[in-house]
């Protein structure tokens, strides 16, 4: 460990660990959260109907974002270090960053998201993908 933490990664794990309990609130208040975060009516409707899917992907997704919060907690110097820290940030910061901007190429192939739902995310994931970025290229040489 080191003595003073990376404040760039820090705030991306807070940041991915913020969107992990987002996914997981929506498993727990339902369909209306689902709703007001943009995931679809299609989404909606199967979490009112009790399938399993909505709770299957968004556990999936909360899990993946818990995760990077992991190694950019590590990457940043707190916690344990784990293995392939830095081809998982760049990893974690390109797909935050790509996510960002393929927006138009992924919205016909996940129908149902509103526009507003797609601008947000993806300026949130511009947001995060940035931090990281930054926080990646002060802690590149010690990784």
């Amino acid at each position: 460990m080191i003595s003073s933490p990376n404040p760039f990664l820090l705030a991306g794990a807070s940041l991915s660990a913020l969107a992990a309990l987002l996914h997981l609130a929506c498993i727990a208040f339902g369909p209306s959260w689902y709703r007001f975060f943009g995931a679809g009516e299609r989404m909606a409707r199967r979490a009112a109907q009790g399938r399993r899917y909505p709770m299957a992907v968004t556990l999936a997704i909360a899990a993946v974002l818990f995760t990077w919060s992991l190694y950019a907690l590590s990457g940043a110097g707190l916690g344990p270090a784990l293995p392939f820290t830095r081809l998982a940030l760049c990893a974690i910061t390109a797909v935050y960053l790509l996510r960002a901007v393929a927006f138009p190429l992924l919205r016909p192939r996940i129908p149902g998201n509103g526009m507003a739902f797609w601008l947000w995310s993806s300026a949130i994931c511009l947001v995060i993908g940035g931090i990281h970025l930054v926080g990646l290229v002060q802690v590149w040489a010690r990784l």
